[in-house]
């Protein structure tokens, strides 16, 4: 993490607010800007942990915050401990424990053993904007808390971040939902990342999601989820990358279209190629198209790449659906409170049918998209591949990146869908 001081801004100051917000030693508002309220409390942080009293987050400041984002932290057992008197002492319960430690007998604990206590929060933050490393760090707090969940990385960014996975289920029937391939729809991230934890949990409690057996469809289906497809553009809209090389090529290339705003009007990966126009699914007819309104060269949206798969990140997307046997795939996006199911005349079989109890469950019409942006997508490419239904979900309204202030009603919307996925596939 970079260091953060007075003056700072943007989705990391955001996040470290949160830490130590769920630490007790901060009660301002979450607006990601490092100010004097913030200064503060990183200074009693640090006066009360014994650390260099500097306002400064750093390496040596950030490191034990990190656990407060994760919401686990590893713990060594002493002299009398209990599941029950930890539990008690740190604000969680013991099924939970249990849970993040499967391999140890809770009636045989040794002194001197590592086990992992997760926080009595949720891991997934709603209430911050996303970054890649907020991203990385909530996932690695989910695979703790519900070790059942899968981790892999599917490729590598422009930037060389992780594009990671996480894989929930053992059934026979794979399905496979990815968010963010636009950088200023990041708000699909947490959508994704949140029903993964609600869907682990439900799991975990026997119980369900959107009135479906959690288990039933844990043993059914094999979910894969990929929410951060574009990390180093949604790092660059949510102020996470604001110096450096590719940050300055973005201003550049942003200067070439200033009647985009820079950097919310954003969709594009940090190299300037729209990664949902790079698909091998008549990209000629995107480019002839998108050419025709001026975008020919790398921009802040809608340049289609120097050649289909182009981009490392959609490269990696097309790789890792070849690999595997998906009978279903939904692309979030936003904005527009509306689901797109067809490309062309392919019409997969039940994709309709299926696409329907989506619209039903969430309030979203069903319909097909419109010409100028019907080509060289993630989902045509999908339906054009296997003739198996794939789904783009437009989600929210308004211009985005949409405010966390419909989050709520963004994520209330689709949970529907993203269950139909699960029970229709």
């Amino acid at each position: 993490m970079k260091i953060l001081r007075r003056g700072s801004t943007g989705s990391l100051v955001s996040m470290a607010q949160l830490a130590l917000k769920r630490s007790g030693f901060y009660s301002g508002r979450l607006d990601g800007i490092f100010g004097t309220a913030t200064e503060s409390a990183v200074r009693y942080y640090q006066y009360s942990n014994r650390l260099a009293v500097d306002g400064v987050i750093g390496d040596s400041t950030w490191r034990p915050l990190e656990k407060y984002i994760k919401g686990y932290f590893r713990y060594t057992l002493k002299k009398g401990d209990t599941y029950w008197l930890l539990a008690n002492k740190y604000g969680t319960t013991v099924d939970a424990i249990k849970r993040a430690n499967p391999d140890l007998n809770a009636n045989f604990l040794k002194i001197g053993q590592v086990i992992n206590i997760p926080y009595g929060y949720p891991v997934v933050p709603t209430e911050i904007p996303y970054s890649y490393e907020l991203a990385a760090l909530v996932a690695e707090g989910l695979r703790v808390r519900y070790p059942f969940i899968g981790y892999s990385e599917i490729g590598k960014s422009v930037m060389g971040k992780s594009i990671f996975c996480l894989t929930m289920g053992k059934g026979s029937k794979s399905l496979s939902y990815n968010g963010a391939h636009h950088a200023n729809e990041w708000i699909t991230t947490p959508v994704l990342l949140k029903f993964a934890e609600d869907y682990a949990e439900a799991y975990s409690a026997g119980g369900s999601i959107y009135c479906e057996s959690a288990e039933k469809l844990y043993n059914e289906t094999k979910l894969y989820l990929i929410p951060l497809v574009n990390p180093d553009g949604t790092d660059l809209v949510t102020g996470a990358v604001d110096g450096g090389e590719f940050y300055s090529r973005a201003v550049n290339i942003s200067e070439e279209y200033p009647n985009i705003r820079f950097p919310d009007g954003w969709k594009a990966n940090i190299a300037g190629t729209d990664l949902n126009l790079n698909y091998p699914a008549m990209w000629e007819k995107a480019k002839e198209l998108k050419y025709q309104r001026g975008f020919v060269s790398p921009a802040p949206r809608d340049f289609v790449g120097e050649a289909p798969l182009s981009a490392p990140e959609s490269r990696a997307m097309y790789d890792f659906t070849l690999s595997h046997d998906f009978k279903l795939i939904i692309a979030m996006h936003t904005q527009g409170e509306i689901i797109y199911w067809k490309y062309l005349d392919f019409d997969p079989p039940r994709a309709f049918e299926i696409g329907e109890k989506m619209s039903e469950n969430s309030g979203y019409p069903l319909t097909v998209t419109p010409e100028y942006s019907s080509y060289a997508g993630y989902k045509d490419w999908f339906i054009q591949e296997y003739n198996l239904p794939g789904y783009t979900v437009e989600a929210g309204t308004g211009v985005s990146p949409l405010p966390l202030s419909q989050f709520e009603k963004i994520y209330r919307d689709n949970l529907g869908i993203l269950a139909a996925g699960l029970s229709e596939v």
